[in-house]
C-alpha cells in the first residue's frame, strides 16, 4: 500500500511540475509560446490532465484558465494523498486510533 501511495504521489508531482514548466515557458516566450517546441512538448504531456480538468469544470471557465484549474486540482489531490499515506503509515505502526 505504501508503494502505491508513493507512486501516485510521484505521478501527481510529475504532472504538477510539467504544468509549472508549461506556465514558465509561456511567460518567458513573450506571446510566441505556440511556436516554441518546448511549450508544445509540455502541452502534449499535460493534455490528459488538462482535458480531465476541462471535463469537470463548468463552461463558464475560460479555456486559458483550465491549466491553472488543473494545477490547483493536482495540488489538492497531492495534499490528500500525503494525508492518506501518513494516516495509513500511522495506523500500520499502531500510533493512530
Amino acid at each position: 500500500m505504501t508503494t502505491l501511495v508513493v507512486m501516485i504521489k510521484g505521478l501527481i508531482e510529475f504532472a504538477g511540475f510539467l504544468l509549472l514548466g508549461q506556465g514558465l515557458v509561456r511567460v518567458l516566450s513573450f506571446g510566441r509560446h505556440q511556436t516554441n517546441p518546448v511549450y508544445r512538448a509540455f502541452t502534449f504531456l499535460t493534455s490528459p490532465v488538462v482535458r480531465a480538468a476541462r471535463a469537470i469544470t463548468p463552461s463558464a471557465v475560460v479555456d486559458r484558465h483550465v491549466p491553472l484549474v488543473a494545477f490547483l486540482l493536482l495540488f489538492w489531490l497531492w495534499i490528500a494523498v500525503i494525508w492518506l499515506g501518513a494516516d495509513h503509515l500511522l495506523r500500520a505502526k499502531g500510533v493512530a486510533a
